[in-house]
């Protein structure tokens, strides 16, 4: 098992990662009846993919000898209606130390090839920028 949810009540969930016993709460967003205290489940998909992205960058990066630490990504989720749907997910990723083009171009090769891209739907536009220092 990977993870455990319990539904709290009120439109929130805890979400439990088994081996590590780390939580989360989700929360209903405000534009579907909830209070938008946390992450959305919906939130937590779009901020995945960014999190996949950095994680495979990481682990080539380091292979590569080199520091990614410091990289931040800015996620922007767009839902649809009918059905509710996320429709578009945008990543900035912000790359604050300078790199050659081969390194550049390996990296954001290794980002969109991550594991979290390829599971989402081919209907949700990804609209993927590096932004290199």
């Amino acid at each position: 098992m990977t993870s455990k949810v319990v539904y709290l009540g009120d439109l929130r969930t805890e979400c439990t990662h088994v081996k590590s016993g780390n939580a989360f709460i989700t929360d209903a967003p405000t534009d579907n009846n909830g209070k938008g205290l946390a992450f959305s489940p919906t939130d937590t998909v779009a901020t995945g993919l960014a999190s996949c992205m950095m994680t495979v960058m990481g682990i080539k990066a380091r292979d590569m000898g080199v520091d990614m630490t410091g990289t931040t990504a800015e996620v922007t989720k767009i839902m649809a209606s009918n059905p509710r749907r996320i429709s578009k997910i945008e990543v900035l990723m912000n790359l604050p130390f300078v790199a050659d083009n081969k390194t550049k171009k390996i990296l954001e090769n290794t980002g969109r090839t991550c594991p979290v891209l390829y599971s989402l739907h081919p209907d949700i536009e990804k609209d993927i920028t590096f932004k290199w220092a």
